[in-house]
């Protein structure tokens, strides 16, 4: 798969070096704004910008089964809206013939302000980063050409290619970077911390809540840092390894000895969706995550040392854990999770 997957990363970059300045009649460029609170984005829109024919392609191929070798498991499948894209009280997503995974399907949001992909960072473009689930053979078990094949197969695919892209060519690179327009667009930033953040008028924060966003500046920011609340990093926060998955993390990628049980800091954003917990998903509520931060570190050579300052850990009273929680809620976008624009036909 690893080899596979190299063979694209030539094809997608390559394309991407310079912008396209003429599209298909009617095909407009969709807007895609940054929230004034929000950092700049990574992804280089100027290369793939949203446009009206590339987005539905991208939303069609979402959802669309032809992507597994079963013709059942979408992107989608995975992926469902109501949970901020998650596969919501899974611990490991069910794949193709019903075989499971080892790691907890992490949400799809703000997808085009983040440097790398997945748990173990094994893409930094988000243009590669589809090829990873559908060459995967416990997730989508198929291969880029099965896919192409199919599609190229499709009457309705061929006309959709032919509005979305200038040449109208089913291939890898137009593939993906549909995928990659839609993606973009799936902006997460209407929370009620956004509003109160911004000084929306009309928006508070209750008392409960304000002491939870003092909390979590103090105890938590470091690392779910900016109103992304990452700070896109690779760290060993102290789980002991289930010894069954034997999952290494970030080492599975770098090869590197430090980076043993070292894993993506997730966004925070949409977090009460988003259960259960974890990159193997072992956690199935907030209070047991940060029950977990309080007492259950372990302390290993790779810790991160954030964790491991005079006691291991983060210390939590009672009280100072229902006020993060409380915090916590106010990060649910509900005009993300029920927006139209990103919903299955």
């Amino acid at each position: 798969m690893r080899l596979f997957y190299l063979v694209y990363i030539a094809i997608v970059l390559v394309s991407c070096s310079a912008p396209k300045e003429d599209y298909v009649e009617n095909n407009e460029l969709l807007e895609f704004s940054v929230p004034s609170n929000f950092p700049e984005p990574v992804y280089p829109i100027d290369a793939n910008p949203p446009t009206k024919f590339g987005f539905e392609l991208g939303k069609k191929l979402f959802y669309d089964g032809k992507l597994s070798s079963n013709g059942f498991i979408s992107c989608g499948f995975c992926h469902e809206q109501r949970t901020a894209f998650t596969h919501h009280g899974h611990q490991f997503s069910h794949g193709v013939d019903d075989k499971e995974g080892t790691r907890n399907t992490p949400p799809i949001q703000n997808a085009a302000f983040m440097p790398e992909f997945t748990w173990d960072g094994a893409t930094s473009h988000l243009d590669l980063f589809p090829i990873i689930p559908i060459t995967n053979e416990v997730e989508m078990g198929e291969t880029m050409g099965n896919v192409l094949l199919k599609l190229n197969a499709d009457e309705e695919y061929n006309g959709m290619f032919a509005a979305a892209f200038d040449d109208g060519e089913i291939n890898a690179e137009n593939f993906l970077k549909a995928l990659s327009q839609f993606m973009v667009m799936m902006v997460s930033a209407e929370s009620k911390y956004d509003k109160y953040s911004r000084e929306e008028e009309g928006v508070e924060f209750t008392a409960l809540e304000k002491k939870g966003l003092a909390i979590f500046a103090q105890k938590c920011a470091s690392c779910h840092s900016s109103d992304l609340f990452t700070d896109h990093s690779f760290r060993n926060n102290g789980l002991p390894p289930n010894p069954k998955l034997n999952d290494i993390g970030r080492a599975e990628v770098s090869g590197a000895e430090q980076d043993k049980y070292k894993f993506k800091v997730p966004s925070l954003r949409n977090v009460a969706l988003t259960a259960p917990y974890m990159h193997d998903g072992r956690f199935g509520t907030l209070m047991n995550v940060l029950n977990f931060y309080d007492s259950g570190v372990v302390n290993s050579e790779t810790l991160d040392p954030i964790l491991n300052n005079d006691e291991l850990g983060v210390k939590l009273e009672n009280d100072e854990k229902e006020a993060l929680i409380a915090f916590l809620n106010t990060l649910t976008d509900e005009n993300y999770i029920n927006d139209a624009r990103f919903a299955e036909y």
